[in-house]
């Protein structure tokens, strides 16, 4: 049987505060969720005792109630990140980077020897060894190695970041995050097998303003399809309405406006013989600008399927407040951007877990729930979940408008490949006019907070799909009255 208990310790701290939220006793419970967790008389589970283990859980409370706190430089102090290090739950992982296998011949050479710049490699009677004081983990003994006897083993936070945002403290151990380099893209949350690093939650603000009285509308992203089974469009709006929203649309619809937005900036992109990128994924967008500020220009200034959705709901609804939920983390970096700029955005982002621990909350079943079917957005638009969707969707406008130059597209998937590309960009090797990038492998059906198997979610996306009409684009915008809404990004 397949372990979930700590998957389920992190959702059920979520299930219990939205509770609690949504009951609005809170305040009065929250200081006990680690004890209804673990209750006395319980032994540790993973941990050294249960004690750490209940403070852990006090901090995923602080981390659900949108307070997340941070040791460094021997103090602590709330971030506002969207993603931050639990210290209580970071393990320290005593690994050492390179290590020395028995792959090792005791050669005479000794080129790992000659390689060390700072004398951390001894030869003894048993062969090569890597003395940790000494060592700078630069890993040219590994590269002049023969053998290929010296392994480089990171720890997996540290591997997983594609921006090398996350580093070790060599005194403690424990894992910070660069702030200046981190784009938020969620990898770390991911890959951290404590699940020490964790994205920071909106869900009491949201609740909140829920149980306030205040009109709170969702908008989902396309990729929530085949998240919660077979969940169809028309049953997720109304399953979502049973949460206490004023009613819910899909980010589809709003991926119409930013492809056909976008189209018109690459018409001239494409006259003047340049080069342009997509703006819809916020991690690719904060690596443009924290990691290669000199092509900023080149972003294209079209908003974001969520800003775009956004817009649209709050001018036809003045006054409300606009959840964004989707299986992405960066979402809540855009959110923040807007935030600051004191541009219209949506005002709150929201993950799938997040999500379905309301549902939990509130004992709502979406698979129970029938409704009829309910299609806003286009298949291009709906397509923007996953990896070369963007591009298509925008090739597709090129297409209904007849546009008569060609316009090329780089379709990347993943950190490695968005880098790769901007690198070409900035080196002015580029063939291409458009680069699609999305930091997540696949696209956003593969975003870190998703909750779901890929290939499970994939096949039951792939069925629900097979209902969606041919409509175009720009009469999808036009019958739905699109008009009048600003989608310039604001920089």
């Amino acid at each position: 049987m397949k372990n979930t208990r700590r998957i389920n310790w992190k959702q059920h701290v979520l299930e219990s505060v939205a509770k609690y939220c949504y009951e609005g006793t809170l305040d009065k419970h929250k200081d006990y969720i680690p004890l209804e967790i673990i209750p006395h008389g319980s032994q540790a589970t993973y941990r050294c005792c249960v004690y750490r283990e209940r403070e852990i859980l006090r901090n995923r409370v602080d981390w659900a109630c949108g307070r997340a706190s941070v040791y460094e430089d021997n103090h602590y102090y709330y971030t506002d990140e969207p993603v931050a290090v639990m210290n209580s739950a970071c393990e320290g992982c005593p690994l050492q980077r390179y290590t020395v296998t028995s792959n090792c011949q005791h050669c005479m050479a000794q080129k790992c020897m000659e390689a060390c710049h700072f004398d951390a490699i001894i030869m003894t009677h048993q062969g090569a060894m890597i003395d940790p004081d000494k060592c700078r983990e630069c890993g040219m003994c590994a590269q002049a190695c023969p053998y290929n006897a010296i392994s480089d083993a990171r720890r997996p936070c540290v591997r997983s970041c594609p921006v090398d945002a996350i580093s070790v403290d060599k005194k403690n151990r424990r894992a910070s995050i660069d702030y200046s380099k981190c784009i938020s893209c969620g990898n770390c949350t991911v890959a951290c097998p404590f699940s020490a690093i964790s994205d920071v939650s909106m869900i009491t603000d949201v609740v909140g303003d829920i149980r306030d009285g205040k009109e709170v509308y969702a908008c989902f992203a396309p990729s929530i399809e085949g998240q919660f089974g077979g969940v169809s469009v028309g049953e997720m709006i109304k399953a979502i309405r049973m949460l206490g929203f004023a009613d819910a649309m899909e980010v589809a619809f709003g991926a119409d406006a930013t492809a056909y937005y976008e189209a018109q900036e690459a018409k001239e992109v494409a006259r003047e013989g340049g080069h342009m990128t997509t703006s819809c994924c916020p991690a690719f967008y904060n690596m443009v600008m924290k990691h290669y500020p000199q092509l900023k220009d080149k972003v294209s200034h079209t908003v974001s399927p969520m800003v775009a959705t956004a817009r649209f709901i709050k001018a036809n609804h003045p006054g409300a407040k606009v959840a964004f939920i989707g299986p992405c983390i960066a979402k809540k970096s855009e959110v923040k951007r807007y935030r600051k700029m004191g541009s219209e955005g949506a005002d709150y982002a929201l993950t799938f877990e997040e999500l379905a621990a309301m549902f939990t909350a509130k004992d709502v079943d979406p698979e129970t729930i029938a409704a009829t079917g309910v299609q806003q957005g286009s298949v291009y638009g709906k397509n923007f979940a996953t990896a070369g969707g963007v591009s298509a969707a925008v090739q597709q406008v090129l297409t209904e408008e007849k546009f008569d130059l060609p316009v090329s597209c780089l379709k990347c998937s993943g950190a490695a490949e968005c880098k790769k590309a901007l690198l070409m960009m900035r080196a002015g090797k580029l063939s291409e006019t458009i680069i699609e990038g999305m930091v997540c492998e696949g696209g956003c059906v593969n975003g870190p907070a998703k909750i779901t198997d890929l290939r499970q979610s994939t096949g039951l996306r792939k069925q629900l799909m097979k209902s969606v009409d041919d409509r175009k684009i720009k009469e999808n915008l036009d019958n739905a009255g699109f008009v009048d809404i600003d989608m310039k990004d604001g920089r």
